[in-house]
């Protein structure tokens, strides 16, 4: 009975480790679409020309 105990370990291991790597290789690509979105509307506000400010005066 013992030593099926001490087998039961490296078996919840192995089943441990799949589990761990499938949730580490999942398909991620969700979330890329609003960063994408959000640095294109940040270049785009890069881009525009700077309006002259009001009441200031050169010193």
């Amino acid at each position: 009975m013992g030593a099926l105990l001490w087998l039961t370990i490296p078996v919840l291991a192995v089943i441990a480790a799949v589990v761990w790597s499938s949730w580490a290789s999942r398909n991620r690509r969700t979330g890329d679409v609003a960063e994408l979105a959000g640095y294109a509307r940040f270049r785009e506000a890069m881009e525009k020309p700077e309006k002259a400010h009001s009441g200031s005066g050169a010193a």
